[in-house]
């Protein structure tokens, strides 16, 4: 087996999770643009998905989902930090505010949804 020394760096783990939750977000898009499409042809059937997404698992999901929207917005900001600022040590820092940031992001959501 090789040794990946890249992988244990905080970087890589930042990039993992960027790339991760782009790929989550573009998998719910055909979910959203069904549940938008049911908007238009069939109120009867949108009005009972709205009911489902009263239950506590959906709103866990729309937690998720804002979330995966939060860190993919602070990840790209991170990027475009790393592409035009020069590279210094607090980089691990950017790192930690971007998933604290789109933690708390998340979870004013969720509190505020509950």
């Amino acid at each position: 087996m090789k040794v990946r020394p890249h992988r244990g760096h905080p970087l890589w783990y930042a990039f993992m999770l960027h790339r991760t939750s782009g790929l989550l977000l573009a998998l719910f898009l055909p979910v959203h643009f069904y549940v938008l499409a049911m908007a238009l042809t069939g109120p009867d059937a949108l009005d009972g998905f709205l009911a489902l997404t009263a239950s506590t698992p959906v709103k866990l999901a729309e937690w998720g989902l804002v979330f995966l929207l939060a860190v993919h917005f602070f990840g790209g900001l991170r990027l475009l930090a790393l592409e035009f600022l020069p590279w210094s040590s607090r980089q691990k820092t950017f790192i930690a505010a971007a998933t604290a940031l789109a933690f708390l992001v998340s979870t004013t959501f969720f509190l505020s949804a509950a």
